[in-house]
């Protein structure tokens, strides 16, 4: 009697376990494979706030319901190998997902949750924080007390390239390149603004019209996207020396505008400012126009 209460003690153990297990996932930047059942979901821990890229042909065959770090998902119907793409809406960072769905046998068992986590060794990636000590890092334990009590703010972190290259370089793939090839910055936070932010003093000494795409912040710094469409028929030099405001670095997407009309009209210009956003950067409204001839044009 005591052997068969072991026995059974130990394969309800045993069920319990496997009814708990977890499939653990490590996203070394190879596309992870993930079957599912049709009929059947199956739950994906994320542990990230993600945003699912899911093609058109797949709207009405899978179900896809995110919350608290998780993924829902339930193929409706057979779905042939497809890639979803995960992207971390903090990082930008984006995870590729390979599904299958097939028809499960009778009295099959639902497939088990699975996790992703981050792999042991990742590359180094674009705007990384520089793991090695600098000299303040490495200074003697007097010499850190020393410092430590003299300024109690934490040192700001060194990084591989400098920030303002980051976030431009950032802000333009964010706008133009497809989402899987957004190289992920840690700690970058995209900002809301006011679309119709007033650009008139920008670039006031030539015929544009301005208005801006979108902005993001890392650290103390922020980069703003603005969009510059030439109004009139004359081909423009774009310079960097033309725009008015308080800005830590200034990108042309290209270095030139074509004649109204023209594919060639519009551009992007990103704009690096440190401590404030944009609106805070430019001049005054209010200022008067500046004559392109060297005067001043009154309103």
């Amino acid at each position: 009697m005591m052997r068969r209460l072991l026995t059974i003690a130990l394969l309800v153990f045993n069920f319990g376990g496997m009814a708990n297990a977890v499939e653990i996932l490590r996203w070394d930047r190879i596309p992870l494979a993930l079957p599912l059942i049709v009929g059947q979901e199956r739950i994906v821990f994320v542990d990230q706030n993600v945003r699912v890229g899911l093609p058109r042909n797949l709207v009405d065959k899978l179900r896809v319901q995110s919350t608290g770090g998780a993924l829902y998902l339930l193929a409706k119907e057979p779905i042939e190998p497809t890639r979803l793409q995960l992207q971390n809406m903090k990082s930008g960072e984006i995870m590729l997902v390979d599904i299958i769905a097939t028809v499960g046998k009778p009295n099959q068992a639902a497939p088990e949750p699975a996790k992703i986590v981050a792999g042991e060794s990742l590359a180094t990636r674009y705007g990384q924080v520089d793991s090695k000590p600098t000299n303040r890092q490495a200074a003697t334990p007097s010499v850190q007390a020393s410092a430590q009590n003299a300024d109690d703010d934490p040192p700001t972190p060194r990084r591989e390239t400098p920030l303002p290259v980051v976030m431009t370089r950032y802000a333009a793939q964010m706008l133009y390149a497809p989402l899987r090839t957004v190289e992920p910055v840690d700690g970058i936070a995209q900002v809301n603004l006011k679309r119709g932010m007033d650009l008139a003093t920008l670039l006031p000494t030539l015929p544009v019209a301005a208005s801006v795409l979108g902005s993001w912040r890392l650290d103390e710094y922020w980069v703003t996207a603005v969009k510059i469409r030439n109004t009139s028929l004359q081909h423009l030099t774009l310079d960097p020396r033309d725009l008015m405001g308080d800005f830590i670095t200034a990108t042309f997407q290209h270095p030139y505008l074509g004649a109204k009309g023209d594919a060639s009209d519009t551009t992007t210009v990103y704009l690096v400012t440190r401590g404030h956003g944009l609106a805070e950067s430019l001049l005054p409204a209010a200022v008067s126009r500046i004559d392109p001839k060297g005067g001043r044009r009154e309103e």
